[in-house]
């Protein structure tokens, strides 16, 4: 790939957000202020009910971004440039959400998580696009880190980036310290 198609295919202009709970809305908010088109997911009816209520009104008043709800996780991934989810900081529903982002997003997309607790490696080493997987710890402050795997592609680390700072954060990028058990563990059994 040249150098200009890289460019060109790491410019994040659409978001999927998954879980429409309050740092979902939030940040989905944030994200539409800031010009993004936004196709945000949840699968309780009400989270949606709720994010319409709070959210038209900025996408309305303010003429950015675009928002879209939607019922399921495809919808929300099938034009995203990044994916960010914002399910439990558990295993078992982060490996889900990944995993379902990465049979259905387009090759292109970033798949992101805001966690404190799970160690991104892990994460990456169960898709089939480990270059394309970051964690960020601190999303909804203004200094926020981001931790990359060792699969991680500088395109990734910068096209995030990138798009965080057009949100007005600061950027911390760390290398994930953490070797991915998981697989480790499968393939030692």
């Amino acid at each position: 790939m040249t150098s200009a198609a890289a460019s060109a295919s790491s410019v994040i202009r659409t978001i999927g957000v998954i879980g429409a709970g309050r740092a979902g809305r939030d940040f989905a908010g944030e994200c539409v202020r800031a010009g993004y088109a936004v196709a945000l997911e949840d699968v309780m009816p009400e989270k949606l009910r709720q994010a319409a209520a709070e959210l038209t009104e900025v996408v309305g008043s303010l003429g950015l971004g675009s928002l879209r709800l939607v019922a399921t996780v495809e919808d929300a991934v099938r034009s995203a440039d990044l994916v960010v989810d914002f399910v439990p900081d558990e295993l078992e529903s982060k490996l889900e959400i990944f995993s379902m982002a990465d049979r259905m997003a387009p090759p292109r997309t970033i798949l992101c998580t805001p966690t404190e607790a799970l160690s991104i490696s892990d994460l990456a080493s169960c898709v089939y696009r480990p270059d394309r997987c970051i964690a960020v710890e601190r999303l909804a402050e203004a200094d926020i880190r981001i931790v990359v795997p060792s699969a991680a592609s500088e395109e990734t680390i910068e096209a995030t980036s990138r798009f965080l700072r057009s949100l007005g954060r600061t950027i911390t990028v760390a290398a994930d310290a953490s070797e991915p058990m998981l697989t480790k563990t499968a393939f030692q059994h």
